[in-house]
């Protein structure tokens, strides 16, 4: 019988769904990213989480969560844009031509700082968005899933020296689109 309070469904299930609550946003970024796709980020993530659920007893309370959901979620991304690679699009929303540099690192902790990083931040979402997913799923990974080339290398099965091609010419066409 379920305590009250809790939901009505399967005993966990007020567990997974605070468990789902939790993570939810770590997953979605990191498929968005790499998907550049709202939509398809969103069916990505809820096919981690349905992973999840399968594996819920084993993860339960374990630090190695949220590598575990990472690992999954970009494993699902890279099968889900070799599945579709001739659905690929660019985006090129980027808005305002003139923008900042690459960094987005906020120096201060004013309010206007504050806005002026957020600002930045959907900035660079945008132009990582524009970039093609070659260029685009190497520079998440290195920068935001802190991968090192011969893992991302392995990860697309391409060479190191195709990463670092494509990793270059990404940041140039970012700093190129935020300058």
């Amino acid at each position: 019988m379920a305590a009250r309070g809790d939901p009505p469904g399967p005993p966990g299930a007020a567990a997974f769904d605070a468990f789902v609550l939790e993570y939810q946003d770590m997953v979605y970024a990191v498929a968005v990213r790499l998907l550049a796709n709202e939509a398809e980020a969103e069916d990505v993530a809820q096919t981690v989480f349905l992973r999840a659920y399968e594996r819920f007893g084993e993860l339960k309370g374990e630090a190695t969560v949220p590598g575990w959901l990472k690992t999954v979620t970009t494993n699902l991304c890279l099968n889900h844009l070799e599945r579709y690679r001739a659905r690929w699009r660019f985006f090129s929303e980027m808005g305002e031509a003139g923008g900042p540099a690459f960094d987005v690192a906020a120096t201060e902790a004013s309010p206007e700082a504050v806005l002026d990083d957020a600002d930045r931040h959907a900035q660079l979402e945008a132009a990582l968005r524009a970039l093609p997913p070659h260029q685009r799923v190497p520079l998440v990974l290195f920068h935001f899933e802190q991968h090192g080339c011969d893992d991302i290398a392995r990860l697309l099965g391409v060479s190191v020296g195709k990463v670092r091609t494509d990793m270059h010419r990404g940041r140039v066409a970012l700093r190129r689109w935020l300058s």
